[in-house]
This record gives C-alpha cells, structure tokens and sequence, in this order.
C-alpha cells in the first residue's frame, strides 16, 4: 500500500462520498482516463486490499462524539494493519490522525519487538506501559501514553474493509479510493478470536469513494462532481461502527 511506511506523517484535505453500486461503477470506468490503480494492487486479487483499524476512545467516548458535533479541532488515536488474520511478518501501526481546521493530518509508525508481540498475543493492556519504557524513541507513543494515563483511552471498535486505490496520471498529491465491504465489530483486540463473524455489516451496497489532495481538485474530477450530483459528506467509518453496536447514544 502506498502509504506503509515506517514512520509517516501528512497533511491534507479529504472528502468523502457515499455511492450505490451501480453508480460506483459508472465513475470507476470514467477515472481510468485520468487515473491508474496503485501498483500495489495490480497483483492483488480483485485489485483491493483488506484494511483493519482498531479504535481507542475513552470512557465517554468523547472522539465519537467530536466528530458526530462536527469540532474543527480532534484527534484520535488507532491502530492499523493489512490482514485480517495474524501474520508475523505483517506491517502494523500505531496511528494518530485528526482534523486542523479543513486539513486532515496522520502520524503513524510501525510497531516492532515488544509492543508488537502484545498486540499479537491479544495484551492490548500491556501496551502503553511497553511503550512508557521507550518514549525517547517515539514522539508517537508519548502522546499515546499520555492518552492512556490522562484520558484513559481503550480499544474499542474494530472496523474493517476491503480498499481499491487510483492514483492519478497527471497529479502524484491527487489519490482516489473505493472502500467497500465495510464491517465493525465491537472488540478491544485487533484479531479477536472467531474473528469478524459477530461483526455488522455497516453500509450494504454502498461504497464510501474518498479523494485525498493537497492542494486544489483537478478539473476533470469536478466534471464528474457535476454530472453525478455527488455529494460529499461528513462519514467516519468509526462513527458508522459505534452507531450500529449499540455503545453510544446519539444527541439531538
């Protein structure tokens, strides 16, 4: 996957837009004019790769609920890798990532050694204090400690799916994904055992098409923007789980 590095940082926009199957279809075939699939997945069977991200929210659920109010100012820490079964030689990640105003920014690193082994064995208890012993390393793990210890954040929701990305031919800051097949489960563990089968199915038939730039929208993408009457709107894949598993409650 493009962005598997092994420690990353960005800042950008991100819009999000909701497509029924058909119409997903419809726009695929139209950005292959302008676009080409990451070289990632051109091996990959049906050209996608699977992604699964466990989310940490506090007690509250306080990042639940500053994305549901729409706050310019948020973060929220989570972890990521590409399988949905453990693998030892699979990449994982601790991810910060959040909004500053209308710019999106992540930073996330990889886990090894110990804290990898945690996570492995299902001891996401033992992880912040593995990485308390190591925080003149990472800037990362002190912010997540001091989430733990301050905020006192916890695993919370797994969330997967299935991601085909483009990336354009003319414009290397401008990326296109399809996410679909998209699931949530209620877990504190990244591989919980029977895996995702008690998981719910959070947008059936319906693909979550996200665009990521720096700096403007090409003109042929805003052709597309018109002559679809596509939307964008304000999805968190998160969100979308924690409402569907019965943990918050929703405000008025």
């Amino acid at each position: 996957m493009a962005d598997a590095g092994l420690t990353y940082r960005f800042l950008r926009y991100e819009f999000k837009y909701i497509l029924k199957r058909s119409l997903r279809n419809h726009i695929e075939r139209e950005i292959r004019f302008f676009m080409q699939l990451d070289p990632f997945v051109q091996s990959l069977p049906e050209k996608k790769y699977p992604v699964r991200s466990l989310y940490f929210d506090d007690p509250h659920y306080t990042f639940y609920y500053e994305k549901i109010d729409g706050m310019l100012h948020r973060t929220k820490f989570r972890m990521r890798t590409y399988a949905c079964e453990w693998q030892p030689d699979m990449p994982l990640f601790l991810e910060r990532k959040g909004r500053h105003n209308n710019f999106v920014f992540k930073h996330r690193v990889l886990l090894d050694g110990a804290c990898r082994e945690a996570v492995g064995d299902g001891r996401m208890g033992e992880l912040h204090g593995l990485m308390a012993a190591d925080l003149e390393k990472q800037e990362l793990y002190r912010q997540f400690c001091y989430d733990v210890y301050r905020k006192r954040i916890t695993p919370v929701m797994l969330i997967d799916y299935c991601r085909r990305p483009y990336v354009s031919r003319y414009d290397y800051e401008f990326r296109l994904t399809f996410d679909d097949a998209l699931r949530g489960t209620r877990t504190g563990l990244l591989h919980p055992p029977g895996g995702t089968a008690l998981g719910r199915n959070l947008l059936p038939g319906h693909t979550i098409l996200e665009i990521k730039f720096a700096r403007h929208i090409p003109a042929w993408f805003h052709r597309i923007l018109k002559t679809y009457e596509l939307t964008r709107v304000s999805v968190s894949k998160y969100c979308l789980g924690m409402d569907r598993s019965g943990l918050v409650t929703k405000l008025e």
